[in-house]
Order: C-alpha cells, then structure tokens, then sequence
C-alpha cells in the first residue's frame, strides 16, 4: 500500500498502548519498574499488532515487519549497537574505567570537591557512554565527600547524577546518542556539534550554581587513586576521532584494537581473556539491539494500519509552523521516555515519528536528533523511577526524591533546550 493512501486510525496504537500499561502497571503495581523486561512487554505488543493488522496474510504481515526491520538505518544501527559493545567490553577488561575515574579524582582540587565530581561525572560518561557506569563508579565517592565536608549527601549525589546526563546526551558511544542519529539519518558529528552548543551553556551554570552551594569546601581524597594515562587513551581516540568525523564502524573497532593492545601491554587482560572480554560487551548491548528489532516490527505494522498518520494529523492540526514542530518533536519525546524509563527505547520508539515530522517541516537531522536525545536524557534523569535515580538511590541510601531538587544539569538542559527553539534556526536545504 502506498503510504499516500494510509489512512489515519487512532486504533493502531494499540500495540504501544498495550506495552505501557503492561510496563507501567507491572511497575506500579510491584513498586520496582523494572519487574517487566521491556523486551517481554514489546514481545506482547507485536502479538497485538499482528493480530490488529487485518486484510493481510500471514506471510504478508510478515513482509511488512521484514521491511521495517530491514531498514538501513535499522541494521545500522543493531550494528553500531553491537561495535560500541565490543569496544565497551574490551576497554573495561584493559583497565580503562578504573584509570579514567582515578586520574578523574586524582585531578580534583580540593576546594572544589562537589564542582569536581559533576565536572569528572562530564569526562567520564562522555568517554564511557553510560550514565548508569558513570553512577555507579563515582555515587561510593560521593557519599565519602558528603560525610568528610559535611555537605548534604543529596548536593554531591546529585552533582554525579548531573555529570552522567551530560555524557549521555552527547557521548559517541552512547546508545542514545547512536539511536537518536540513526532514527534521523544524520552524522553523529553534526548531531555532537549542534547539540553542545545547546547544553554547553547549562554546564557552566551547574558549576556556578554547585560553586555557590559548596565554595569554601575542604576535602581530601584518601584513597589509592592509581591509574595508568595508556589506558585512558582509548576512549580519547573514539572520542576525538568520532568528533573530527571518522566513519562511527572504524572509530569503535579501532578503539578495541587499541584497548586490547593496551589492555596486554600494560598486563591489565590476559591474551585469553581477549575474546572474552569482548563478547561480554556484545552480550550487554544483546537487549537494546533486540528491543530495537521488535521496536521496528512494531512500528512497520503500526504505520501500516494508520497509527503514524494519526499522530501525524493530530499534530498537523495542533503545529502550524517550524518551531511549533519543534515543540512537538520535544513534547513528543519527553512522553515517550516518561512512559517507559528508557531514553534509548524512547528515541527507537519516537525516532520514525519524528523522522516525518521533522521531514514535513523541513527540520535539519542533526537537529531533531539534537532534540530527542537532550529531551529524553531531560527526563531520564529526573524520573525516580529510571535506571539512574534507582542506581544512585540504592547506592548512596537516598530515595530517589531526595535527589530530585539538585539535578540542576538536566533542569537547566530541559531549559536551554526550550531557549534553542525559540530563537531562529536553520532549515533543511530543499
């Protein structure tokens, strides 16, 4: 069927409907919004879906959900997912992560503590890729500075919650970031650029903010901070070389290639564990690679029967002008991430929608995709009930609400977000 002749029909969502009430209600219900895998839930949806798509064989729905599957940017994506993986894996077998947060703190001006570990927070999940990693290596460090400055535990908690977001929104490696640059067809490059622009500002006012919060701090760091500068250098390689431009395929597997030669170099991975290391980190990314196949299944059906162009007729009739669709891409997205506590099955999710909107209103690529990546990671850091708050609650003692009025970076990013849309931006050429 020609896409032209699609008709609206507000009934196709239903698939979507039937994971967020299985996700939400499961997590309400059992007060841990992690019971339900998502995996599980998007399983059912697209039971749903192909029994919702009526007219079809079933070799035909199954053509339909091929198609979408075998979509470039799709696989692309799976792939990339795969590669960030690998090279995840075999940098944290060569030592990598303990170095980086080590050479972190051992750089950190004791003046300065809670301004430092929002500021190494940045470095570390913008060379790590995952908030979740970030929080977990630096929320243990937090807790020993809040109880030696004598600081609310909940000012330094948050200040390391603040610095993940920002690795989030922007790290190469990020699958947030390589979902949200697939799902729009731009260079991650170009996405990088535009969106640091965006958020720089919001940094810089975190680390005012923290500074009058906490000046006048003494603190000093007593444990062995040991780190080798050979294992940081992987993650600067994927970093500068992503940023300068080089093809996102020969950034990551260059980048394992270095980690495993200075994983064994340094005596930090064995030769055995090589492969090892490796294929833990392919294995990590397992869920999010399979979430985006049944995510895209879902979506091809869900456009098929008319639930794309219901959303898009309701926001053809809502949004008549460029910074309206804007506003839309950014509403959109911001649900999408609430609803399912996830800033990178959100964007897989809201990614397609977008895609066309961003198309009918002549959006540039790398600035939709600026969008639904900054305004998920808005959302995924402040929601108590996402992997970050949770993390960070469990390992500081908190609860998640008791952090929730010093997440000053994501606010600020929410609010140099809505500033970036309303001043004049550039359209797609034609």
């Amino acid at each position: 069927m020609n896409e032209s002749n699609i008709k609206p029909n507000g009934l196709a969502l239903l698939p979507i409907l039937v994971f967020l009430v299985l996700f939400l209600g499961t997590g309400i219900i059992l007060k841990d919004f992690y019971t339900m895998p998502a995996v599980v839930g998007f399983l059912i949806a697209l039971i749903v879906a192909f029994m919702q798509t009526r007219g079809k064989s079933f070799n035909e729905k199954f053509s339909i959900v091929a198609r979408g599957v075998g979509d470039e940017n799709i696989i692309t994506m799976c792939l990339i997912f795969l590669a960030a993986g690998a090279f995840s894996g075999s940098v944290s077998a060569a030592g990598g992560v303990d170095s980086t947060v080590n050479l972190g703190l051992s750089l950190l001006p004791p003046s300065i503590a809670v301004i430092g570990l929002f500021v190494i927070g940045c470095f570390i999940s913008i060379s790590m890729g995952t908030s979740v990693g970030t929080i977990t290596a630096l929320v243990p460090i937090a807790v020993g500075i809040s109880e030696k400055t004598g600081f609310a535990m909940a000012i330094c908690v948050g200040a390391v919650v603040s610095g993940a977001m920002f690795g989030d929104n922007l790290s190469m490696i990020s699958d947030t970031t390589i979902a949200a640059v697939r799902t729009q067809g731009c260079e991650m490059k170009d996405k990088f650029k535009r969106n640091f622009l965006i958020v720089l500002p919001a940094a810089i006012v975190t680390i005012v903010v923290l500074f009058f919060l906490t000046r006048g701090s003494k603190f000093k760091m007593e444990d062995d901070l040991d780190y080798n500068i050979l294992q940081v250098i992987p993650y600067l390689l994927v970093l500068i070389t992503a940023i300068i431009g080089v093809n996102v395929f020969i950034v990551l597997i260059s980048g394992t290639v270095l980690s495993v030669i200075v994983g064994i170099a340094t005596g930090a991975m064995a030769p055995s564990a090589v492969f090892t290391s490796i294929g833990t980190g392919v294995t990590n990314m397992y869920d999010i690679t399979v979430i985006s196949i049944l995510v895209a299944s879902i979506s091809a059906l869900v456009k098929q029967n008319g639930g794309f162009a219901f959303i898009l007729e309701k926001i053809h009739n809502h949004v008549h002008t460029y910074k309206g669709a804007e506003f839309g891409v950014a509403a959109l997205i911001s649900l999408v991430d609430a609803a399912t506590a996830n800033n990178t099955v959100a964007i897989v999710i809201a990614g397609p929608i977008a895609k066309e909107i961003s198309e009918d209103y002549d959006i540039e690529p790398s600035r939709s995709a600026s969008l639904l990546d900054m305004f998920a990671s808005v959302f995924q850091g402040i929601i108590p009930y996402g992997a970050q708050l949770l993390t960070a609650a469990a390992l500081s003692g908190l609860t998640p609400f008791a952090i929730i009025p010093y997440l000053f970076y994501p606010y600020l990013m929410a609010v140099c977000g809505i500033v970036s849309i309303l001043l004049p931006q550039k359209k797609r050429s034609k």
